[in-house]
């Protein structure tokens, strides 16, 4: 075996570890299978997708319906979950509606987007590869269980009937994150869509405020479900609070906004109208003001 394959083994066991871990964070046992609690359950579910829809994909060298996948995989585990739990409540309804809504969205969008541009570069050469491409897929089920635990793990556990004041705000909170992810996702399709800006960054709408929105939204928007999962979580629990940060490391640290940032240099790093962009836009967090200029790294 190479050493490449065993590096991606190594990370496959370490994702596929990573998702056990979270399955104890409550102990909850008023739904069981094959002797497995719901989140349990929940997440070997979310695992078993993956792996089956990974079959076909390398079979076929395929990637299109990667990201389609893993919205589905959110909207049916949301919905394994409210629906077997034997009471549901207010907060429960409303976690569901926002992740089914966040989920369809998201996903249409990616899945159209894919279909125009024929590929995803991410996966020209880890497809090729058995172990590579696998890892793709677990690592896509780690990304899964690590931002929806909070979710999960609220609508397992019991809570007051009624939404809180803290609920709420964190209601505000992922519609605010949901629509400037919705409109920056759009204005970017649009802008790309002009055949005159083929090879061109965007600048325009709320590109001009940050040079990532979309993903200052979904930052938000996972911010938003943790507060509104909060008062229906304890103990261990509260563990479950780390979904947000994960995916606010994992999108300025991590594969999100770092991989993007190298991209754009490697082709627009030596024109100054780029750079003078980059000097005066903040990498994520949006200006309020035109007059305000931004370090490169405030991410």
């Amino acid at each position: 075996m190479s050493s490449k394959n065993f590096k991606h083994i190594r990370l496959i066991t370490f994702f596929t570890l990573i998702i056990f871990l979270l399955s104890l964070i409550t102990p909850n046992a008023e739904v069981v299978v094959l002797n497995l609690n719901l989140l349990q359950v929940i997440f070997l579910y979310i695992w078993v997708v993956q792996i089956f829809a990974f079959i076909p994909a390398f079979l076929y060298q395929t990637e299109k319906y990667y990201d389609f996948i893993g919205s589905i995989t959110y909207s049916t585990s949301a919905c394994i979950v409210y629906f077997s739990i034997p009471v549901k409540t207010q907060t429960d309804s409303v976690l569901l509606i926002l992740i089914l809504l966040w989920a369809s969205r998201l996903g249409l969008f990616l899945f159209s987007r894919i279909l125009n541009d024929g590929n995803d570069k991410r996966f020209d050469k880890p497809k090729q590869s058995f172990f590579n491409f696998l890892q793709y897929w677990i690592g896509q089920a780690m990304w899964i269980s690590f931002t929806a635990v909070a979710l999960f793990v609220s609508m397992i556990s019991p809570e007051g009937p009624k939404l809180t004041f803290i609920s709420i705000l964190g209601i505000i909170l992922w519609f605010i994150g949901f629509i400037i992810e919705v409109i920056s996702d759009n204005q970017k399709r649009k802008f790309k869509r002009n055949p005159d800006n083929n090879g061109q960054y965007i600048t325009t709408g709320l590109w001009s405020r940050s040079r990532h929105p979309n993903y200052f939204g979904e930052i938000l928007i996972w911010f938003g479900i943790a507060i509104i999962s909060f008062e229906s979580l304890n103990g261990l629990s509260y563990i479950a609070l780390i979904s947000p940060f994960f995916v606010y490391l994992l999108l300025t640290k991590g594969s999100g906004i770092p991989l993007l940032e190298n991209n754009a240099n490697k082709k627009w790093g030596n024109d100054p109208d780029y750079n003078k962009y980059k000097k005066n836009t903040p990498v994520l967090f949006p200006k309020l003001f035109d007059n305000v200029s931004s370090a490169d790294n405030n991410s």
